[in-house]
């Protein structure tokens, strides 16, 4: 597209009224974070597609019921009207249920919120499990003890990958492989032994069970600094599409058994500003039309790969938060498989 076309389109707010298949979501009360969340959960369709079987029977009158309100505003997204999605009954039902409005949130925090509360509050639980079944990443931490050698072994689950990231240059890849490194455990961090019945120096190992439909990474750019808390607006390169298989082999448990282990990105949460007083926007990968879109707030509008690219970092403060893969190396439209 030109420069002078789209130039155009803008001064005649094109964009804003859905005119490219997207539609925006209004600014109510500080509600850019639960906006762009509601972005990403639009351009992971399986999500809609898993809420548009559940009946609700019960619950059609709750105002309070999340994943009720949720199923509607993104139905309400996929229309073609050219005027911003409804989505203050969404915004309300999370209020009421302590997600604030007027309240600035942290995009994670606020994630994984929406999907606790959808596990919680629907009464189809298959369904409610298999929401939550897109975005699990099950995990082994093994602790050795470095007195006695004794190991205990415990599995768990994650619904986001948090990663901790450098103050200079870094990388997707350098990042996932500081996470599953060995890390000794001392002095306050030791952890208790069961051989030694005390708290014993320590060597602990995170490895994969198994991957997820939808992997959510979350870069983990605010730090906690004498009692203040500042972001790094530092640079973290991330790739469309990466292996697991051809790249991070060393964190795969010994049961791992999946064969593809191939993601491709199809969202990005993004922060602008300080960690005190900030904006969030995203970049969402449309399934349909098959480019990325920029959303926000109420203005959407269509951008390229190399716009996604300036979220790494560096110099802007406009910087990904958030990153959405999907296992495969297209969107072929088909329903992943879930695990039980």
């Amino acid at each position: 597209m030109s420069e002078r076309i789209y130039s155009l389109l803008s001064r005649l707010n094109v964009w804003d009224r859905g005119f490219f298949g997207m539609r925006g979501l209004s600014n109510y009360n500080l509600s850019c974070c639960v906006n762009t969340l509601l972005q990403t959960f639009s351009a992971t369709w399986e999500i809609g597609d898993l809420l548009d079987k559940w009946e609700a029977a019960g619950v059609r009158a709750d105002t309070r019921n999340v994943p009720l309100q949720l199923k509607r505003v993104l139905t309400a997204m996929r229309s073609d009207s050219p005027q911003p999605a409804p989505h203050r009954d969404f915004l309300h039902s999370l209020d009421r249920n302590c997600v604030r409005l007027s309240t600035q949130h942290d995009a994670d925090e606020v994630f994984l919120a929406i999907l606790n509360l959808m596990q919680q509050q629907m009464d189809d639980k298959l369904l409610a499990l298999q929401i939550q079944n897109l975005y699990k990443i099950s995990v082994e931490t093994h602790v050795q003890c470095l007195e006695c050698s004794s190991v205990q072994t415990v599995t768990s689950y994650m619904l986001s990958l948090p990663l901790h990231i450098k103050e200079d240059h870094d990388s997707l890849e350098d990042c996932m492989t500081s996470f599953f490194r060995h890390q000794e455990l001392r002095g306050i961090n030791c952890c208790f032994c069961a051989t030694c019945e005390k708290k014993t120096p320590s060597k602990q190992s995170v490895k994969l069970h198994s991957l997820p439909p939808i992997l959510c990474v979350q870069l983990k750019r605010f730090r906690n600094c004498d009692g203040y808390t500042r972001k790094l607006d530092s640079r973290v390169t991330f790739p469309k599409t990466f292996d697991f298989s051809e790249t991070l082999k060393e964190a795969f448990s010994s049961d791992f058994a999946q064969n593809d282990c191939k993601y491709t990105l199809h969202a990005v949460v993004v922060h602008s500003g300080s960690a005190m007083c900030g904006h969030y926007t995203a970049y969402v990968h449309h399934r349909m039309k098959q480019r990325w879109y920029y959303a926000d707030d109420s203005h959407v509008a269509p951008v390229s790969w190399e716009d996604v690219q300036r979220t790494y970092g560096g110099h802007s403060r406009s910087t990904a938060y958030m990153l959405m893969y999907r296992r495969g190396s297209k969107e072929n439209g088909q329903q992943p498989e879930l695990s039980g």
